[in-house]
């Protein structure tokens, strides 16, 4: 039978998988956000085609938008066509936002510009999307909103990290890479990397906490006054260093003080890089980490 702390850590590691899960789903929904707009306004132009007394325009438009390359590659992905029929993924529940961002792009000096153009190729074409995500998609108010409402586990940090993977993936369609939609965990060793770190972080806060807490005495700091977030990201930080070997203590530590950097606040990168140092110098000395 597990005790209360093994009970407590066990749920939370499930609510780390299914973190990790929802993110997941996430990089399926921003994937397959360019094939469902590109679909609304193929039927847009076909309903100006059939109209009444249409114009030279309407019976004649520019295809180029409905055509791209990327939107096409996307929409015949096997792969991603069968994620989101088994998890449900679809923007088509919410009709005004799709018309909103459509309405958007197609104001936007990026797609102006690129029916304009006269390179017509896979290149242009992904490139038209990063720059969409990038620039009009990602940083809008509305889209922030859009998914905070389908679910609690994503935030607008959420959307920053999930859209750097799915420009990365626009890019890998482009180049013709065999399986261009990445994979949840790049390896088994990946895949419990997370759950590990996580076990350690919590097993080792205690100890971790009275490390940080000597460190900030020595340095003169007020503990009463540290940021919680960085308290979290230090501990972390310490787990890490002693549990595994092969990641260099530099690795770590420049990697935890971008986290202070952009999680927490503005003086807390240097904090955080100040204590760690430290930390380090001082697991050193304890004998408790021998790897530079």
């Amino acid at each position: 039978m597990l005790t209360r702390p093994e009970r407590t850590l066990s749920a939370a590691l499930k609510d780390l998988n299914a973190c990790l899960e929802k993110t997941y789903e996430l990089y399926h929904y921003l994937l397959l956000l360019p094939v469902e707009l590109t679909h609304i306004q193929e039927i847009r132009l076909d309903e100006a085609r059939n109209k009444y007394m249409p114009t030279e325009e309407e019976l004649n438009p520019n295809m180029k938008f409905v055509n791209n390359r990327l939107v096409k590659a996307l929409a015949d992905n096997e792969q991603l066509a069968q994620f989101a029929q088994e998890h449900t993924v679809t923007w088509n529940d919410d009709p005004i936002f799709e018309r909103m961002m459509l309405e958007k792009i197609l104001k936007s000096d990026l797609y102006n510009d690129y029916m304009a153009d006269d390179e017509d190729s896979m290149t242009a074409d992904a490139l038209l999307w990063q720059q969409l995500m990038k620039q009009v998609i990602l940083p809008d108010e509305n889209m922030a909103e859009a998914i905070e409402q389908r679910s609690l586990f994503w935030t607008e940090d959420d959307l920053d990290l999930v859209g750097q993977f799915v420009t990365k993936t626009f890019k890998r369609l482009a180049d013709g890479t065999d399986d261009p939609i990445l994979p949840m965990f790049k390896d088994e060793e990946d895949s419990d990397f997370g759950k590990e770190l996580f076990s350690a972080a919590v097993t080792m806060m205690p100890e971790s906490n009275a490390m940080i807490d000597g460190l900030l005495e020595e340095s003169r700091w007020d503990k009463d006054r540290i940021v919680l977030m960085d308290r979290i990201i230090m501990c972390t930080a310490l787990a890490e260093l002693r549990t595994f070997e092969k990641i260099p203590a530099a690795v770590t530590l420049n990697e935890y003080i971008e986290l202070a950097k952009n999680f927490s606040t503005a003086a807390s990168g240097k904090f955080v890089n100040g204590i760690l140092n430290n930390a380090v110098k001082q697991l050193r000395k304890d004998g408790l980490i021998f790897k530079r």
